[in-house]
């Protein structure tokens, strides 16, 4: 569904409300949330960050190992998958689930990412912490600083690998953020989406992994992304699936089935929403006028495109909130912003657009604009 506005604007702030009906004519809808046995969860499209399902997703909570998540994503952003990274004793050390490093044992650091979140290797997470940045205190500040710039604000790290500890914790809702920003790089998403790897070291001993991950044999189109267990935190699990060019991604914590959840939520996604095309770049909203100009008006155009999920069967509003400037005057640069145009479903905004001048228009020298006035009185 292509939604187009032809509207000539000439408010400040203008609210489009869209009503559609679809198999619900009747007045009953047919959207139905799923259920799940997760304590906290949440469903999101990853192009857009919108959030299709909440359980508790703001929820503070131990993450377990998929704290791994943000531990690989500053390794490829900081380091080299050439680099060769020497095992310190404290990384050999490190307990619970590993892929069984020696000290002073030679791997190179993207040996040690599918380590950490195909294998969930605790003591990969530290050797590669004590690579990047020398220490893993110090990649503990970098993590807790990552997390926040990618808007994880109820995120607290006190280590790489999601070993307990009080005050590690993190929600659904920042592991969603964390993990969408994360299947944008392609080396991450080529590790998580791999079924079984086999590694080899400096010295040529090989090691086989195969992903703790079970989406990926469950699930068609499941490419992602990591699961997470320990008493504290329960069964839990980062999970991402494409299907017919639409990208979601769920997180559920402490389930008593983080399978059948994820596939719940994942199939509610796909299955019970539809998506909205609501703007293509560039392409044309308004037109408004502007003074001293060597044209009176000026196109006004999208910036980017915008598409949000509507659930299906649903009687309910669409809206678009559309804020423009007024009193324009030349000179317009080309590409000016001008205003934004924000899309609501069921009274959330869900995306939002920058709207831009379509074109430059020069200032008028002074005696043309006096010349233009007298014209108008005459």
């Amino acid at each position: 569904m292509h939604i187009r506005s032809s509207l000539m604007i000439a408010l400040m702030v203008i609210v489009i409300k869209i009503c559609w009906l679809s198999c619900a004519e009747a007045g009953i809808s047919q959207f139905k949330a799923p259920e799940i046995t997760a304590d906290a969860a949440v469903l999101i499209d990853a192009n857009t960050g919108q959030v299709l399902f909440d359980k508790n997703m703001h929820q503070r909570r131990p993450p377990a190992s998929t704290t791994k998540i943000m531990t690989a994503l500053l390794a490829l952003e900081g380091g080299n998958l050439t680099d060769k990274v020497t095992v310190s004793d404290k990384a050999a050390q490190t307990g619970e689930c590993s892929i069984n490093l020696r000290p002073n044992e030679i791997l190179t650091l993207e040996a040690l990412i599918y380590g950490a979140l195909m294998r969930s290797g605790n003591d990969a997470c530290v050797a590669i912490a004590e690579h990047v940045a020398g220490s893993e205190e110090n990649f503990i500040r970098l993590m807790n600083h990552h997390a926040k710039i990618l808007g994880a604000q109820n995120t607290n790290f006190l280590n790489t690998n999601g070993l307990p500890e009080d005050q590690h914790y993190s929600t659904a809702y920042d592991l969603a953020q964390i993990a969408r920003y994360a299947m944008n790089k392609v080396k991450f998403r080529d590790i998580v989406s791999t079924k079984s790897k086999e590694i080899t070291n400096e010295d040529g001993e090989k090691r086989f992994f195969q992903n703790t991950n079970k989406l990926l044999w469950l699930y068609r189109g499941s490419d992602g992304i990591k699961t997470g267990t320990t008493d504290a935190a329960g069964s839990c699990l980062v999970g991402s699936a494409k299907k017919d060019g639409r990208h979601l991604i769920s997180v559920v914590l402490h389930s008593d089935d983080r399978y059948a959840d994820t596939i719940k939520l994942l199939n509610h996604g796909f299955d019970d929403y539809e998506e909205v095309v609501v703007l293509t770049k560039g392409e044309h909203f308004t037109t408004l006028h502007i003074e001293n100009g060597y044209s009176s008006t000026v196109p006004i155009i999208a910036g980017s495109g915008l598409s949000v999920l509507v659930p299906k069967g649903e009687i309910g509003t669409f809206e678009q909130l559309v804020k423009l400037e007024r009193n324009l005057s030349a000179p317009i640069r080309y590409h000016q912003r001008v205003g934004t145009l924000d899309v609501s479903v069921k009274g959330e905004v869900v995306g939002s657009v920058e709207l831009i001048t379509g074109a430059a228009i020069n200032k008028l020298p002074v005696h043309l604009k006096i010349y233009n006035k007298l014209d108008k009185h005459l």
